[in-house]
């Protein structure tokens, strides 16, 4: 074969695939004012958020992204640094955004469906709640009378999204946005032991089952549905009995969760250790750099006597599997997410959230993100 025939013949090929692809979805738009900035779109799948394509922003911060088009609704952002935009991408071929570098995730204009529009109402009403928990962070006010004004705010979040979004729309991809929505790392609406939020989600789940039955969305819905009415059909499961003795001779309480393999690992198993037990959810964008940070550790100090314990607090078995497979610590799942018991014994109120152990089995130090992690641990060891 000539060199020329060779060519024409990839041409073709090329020509032949391009015909072939099946329809697909267009996101452009302008962002001003950030020049140099590198913008990604990402696919916030079932399993986590995939990274799918990315530009650098010129002056006249022009993009242009594309996509297959789903074949039914699915989610996706627009990022830049920490700044995000959710869309939806549904029938729509295009959707149009365009924002301001500086407001870039709150004062963003879209066009392209009304689903999205709908999803701008609902991130700003949940950047509003954010704001105000964290005023109420700062605001010095005692625990008991902190906790439940914060649980009026939530009570009231979910009340007018109930009434405006979910049950008013519940065929709506705003209404699917809606039930995954985050607080501190928390979902918002309780999927597995709270009976009022599991009726949300299966208003939402039969509807999508019905226009959509064979999507991943549809089943993945259902199943957590069909979950969250046996827990809450059945009687709840007791609350942690905490033994004086216990806590008396290994001054922590236990956390007795299985990990990949099924296998019950103990807390106090590794007393003589120095134990880092962090709470996470593999599913939170800062998860990856998490992981490799505590991963710089583990390598560092776990020859000289560190152990990591790591509960994942994701609601999805299969993606914590997946993540955690080739992780080289202790890596166990409360199965009841982030509303687990050992949340609220150990007063964990986001994620992630960790703590020290020293070698007697004592709780010494609750570390934040001031912490400096490494020296704290090599004070211990």
């Amino acid at each position: 074969m000539s060199k020329k025939t060779y060519i024409a013949a990839i041409l073709i090929s090329a020509g032949f695939a391009a015909c072939n692809r099946g329809p697909v979805f267009n996101v452009e738009g302008e962002i001003s004012g950030a020049e140099d900035k590198v913008l990604y779109m990402e696919h916030s799948s079932i399993n986590g958020l995939v990274e799918l394509d990315s530009v650098k922003l010129g002056k006249n911060g022009n993009f242009h992204f594309s996509g297959d088009r789903p074949e039914a609704p699915d989610f996706y952002r627009l990022r830049i640094e920490d700044k995000v935009i959710n869309f939806v991408v549904d029938s729509t071929e295009t959707v149009n955004i365009n924002s301001d570098y500086n407001t870039f995730a709150s004062e963003y204009t879209v066009t392209g469906s009304e689903s999205n529009n709908r999803i701008k109402e609902l991130s700003l009403l949940q950047a509003g709640l954010q704001a105000k928990v964290n005023e109420l962070g700062k605001s010095g006010m005692p625990a008991g009378l902190a906790q439940d004004s914060l649980m009026r705010m939530i009570d009231s979040y979910k009340n007018n999204v109930k009434r405006n979004f979910i049950y008013n729309e519940p065929d709506k991809a705003s209404s699917y946005f809606a039930l995954f929505q985050q607080l501190n790392g928390f979902m918002i609406f309780d999927p597995l032991s709270n009976k009022e939020d599991v009726k949300c989600f299966a208003a939402v789940a039969t509807s999508l089952n019905h226009k959509y039955p064979h999507a991943d969305r549809s089943r993945n819905l259902y199943n957590m549905v069909i979950k969250g009415m046996k827990n809450t059909r059945t009687s709840q499961a007791k609350p942690l009995e905490i033994s004086p003795d216990m806590i008396q001779e290994t001054s922590i309480i236990d956390i007795p969760l299985k990990d990949i393999n099924g296998e019950t690992k103990h807390l106090t198993d590794y007393k003589g250790k120095v134990i880092l037990i962090d709470f996470t959810a593999y599913a939170t964008p800062s998860s990856g750099a998490r992981t490799l940070a505590l991963r710089e550790l583990y390598n560092k100090y776990s020859s000289e006597g560190l152990v990591i314990y790591q509960v994942s607090l994701d609601t999805d078995e299969h993606f914590w599997k997946t993540v955690c497979d080739n992780l080289p610590w202790v890596c166990v799942r409360d199965p009841q997410g982030p509303y687990s018991t050992y949340v609220n014994v150990y007063g964990v109120t986001g994620l992630p959230t960790a703590f020290l152990v020293n070698r007697n089995n004592e709780l010494v130090l609750r570390l934040n993100e001031k912490s400096d992690f490494e020296a704290e641990i090599k004070k211990l060891l």
